[in-house]
């Protein structure tokens, strides 16, 4: 029977380790989406939602009869590294045209548990023709039509909306196409993941660019930590009394090991003097590797700082080396460039790296082949290697990060016809990182 037993809490904490990763993957989870990664969530519900709450102080719920798990993840200092991208159009991200739509759309859908996309169109037409801050939606043009259609992408995506009858993306030829929807209003209440809503930060829309960053700030602060923010400052605005040790100790706690879970690596000189201190303290070391093991993660310490892999991948939703996308394919083949220079490479450097792919691959790259794509095709492939953290910006030059060495070029060959480079490297493993910002 001790040898059962302990076969039995051999499975849970694999299980749990994988559902972990799964989660951090994808924050919210259907049933519709992932059948068998649903049912282990499910299942494993209660020790996940324990586990996310003591390491992240994350929020887990889980709707077994609904049909989905919503992980709503929360950060000290969002960013604009995981926007939300389009289904077309090579994955593009939103701008901010349809982030607008996005909100709007949303609002209108609270109350609509059935709708048609003339109906919901003609409700933001509506909306937005009400409020002086906003440009009002005109569904007459098509580059209107295509952001609307953008936008209903995401939130089918989401399982938030469903077509019973017809296909969303007629709706770009015509204004005038018929699309039936089923509207899961409980799931869309439990899409925003801020733990402030932005109706109490209220301010008038001439001000909002001003506090943009005072405003951001405030949707994101969490009252469990007393009135420290997340720079460890006292809120004086509230009133509130600096935090107690426990409150202290709690936040970075979970400020070390959010940013840990939800970045591809971490580095110390990211940290602050306090978040420093308590990683490298006594309690920090162990509660960080009791956490990392029971994620069913390897770390990597080393002296510039963190970095966590994942043998099985489940929680890397954005692969390094990936040949998926052009920019993918420069940002590693720049990296040979970057590393060979300490100091970094300057804009026109990284122009002239890309020109020279151009060069060396005439028929690849085809949205490059003009006069600026290749500071183009170098930006873009900065993009990729800053969102992946293998490189930063410093001084008006791009440097690479102590991660950018773990890879190694191992070849460099055209596809066929195609005159297309593939590029294969090669590294100590699978980074998490997690790109969703749900």
């Amino acid at each position: 029977m001790s040898t059962l037993a302990n076969q039995l809490a051999a499975g849970e904490r694999e299980e749990v380790a994988r559902a972990i990763r799964l989660l951090l993957a994808r924050p919210l989870l259907t049933e519709a989406a992932d059948p068998a990664g649903f049912e282990l969530v499910r299942r494993r519900r209660e020790p996940l939602a324990q586990w996310f709450d003591y390491t992240c102080g994350w929020n887990l719920v889980v709707e077994p009869r609904r049909g989905y798990a919503r992980l709503t993840k929360v950060r000290a200092d969002p960013d604009g590294s995981r926007p939300a991208r389009r289904a077309r159009s090579g994955r593009a991200p939103f701008d901010r045209r349809r982030y607008v739509l996005l909100c709007v759309t949303a609002a209108e859908l609270l109350s609509m548990p059935m709708t048609t996309i003339g109906m919901l169109a003609d409700r933001v037409v509506q909306a937005t023709a009400a409020d002086r801050a906003l440009a009002a939606f005109d569904p007459v043009h098509r580059p209107e039509r295509m952001a609307f259609v953008d936008v209903l992408k995401l939130l089918e995506s989401y399982d938030v909306l469903r077509a019973v009858d017809g296909t969303t993306e007629a709706y770009v030829e015509s204004a005038e196409a018929k699309v039936l929807y089923r509207v899961d209003t409980t799931l869309l209440m439990r899409l925003p993941a801020a733990p402030v809503g932005a109706s109490r930060l209220a301010v008038p829309p001439d001000n909002v660019s001003a506090r943009f960053e005072e405003l951001l700030t405030g949707l994101v602060r969490e009252r469990r930590y007393g009135g420290t923010l997340a720079d460890g400052t006292t809120d004086e605005a509230h009133g509130e009394t600096a935090a107690t040790d426990a409150q202290r100790n709690l936040r970075l706690r979970h400020s070390v090991l959010r940013r840990l879970f939800d970045d591809p690596v971490l580095y110390r000189t990211d940290l602050t003097d306090d978040e420093l201190a308590y990683v490298t303290s006594l309690t920090g070391r162990q509660i960080l590797r009791r956490a990392v093991e029971q994620a069913g993660f390897l770390l990597e310490e080393r002296a510039e700082g963190f970095l966590l892999v994942d043998p099985e991948g489940i929680a890397t939703d954005v692969r390094f080396p990936d040949d998926t996308s052009t920019a993918r394919v420069a940002a590693l083949l720049l990296l040979e460039p970057l590393c060979a220079a300490p100091a970094g490479l300057l804009p026109e450097q990284l122009a002239e790296a890309g020109a020279d792919l151009l060069r060396r691959f005439p028929r690849w790259a085809k949205a490059y082949q003009s006069e600026d794509g290749a500071a183009r095709l170098s930006d873009d492939a900065v993009r990729v290697l800053r969102d992946v953290g293998l490189a930063r910006r410093a001084g008006g030059r791009v440097v690479a990060c102590p991660a950018a060495y773990r890879y190694r070029l191992t070849e460099t060959a055209s596809s066929g016809t195609e005159d297309r480079p593939t590029a294969g490297g090669t590294a100590s493993g699978d980074t998490a990182a997690e790109g969703d910002q749900q």
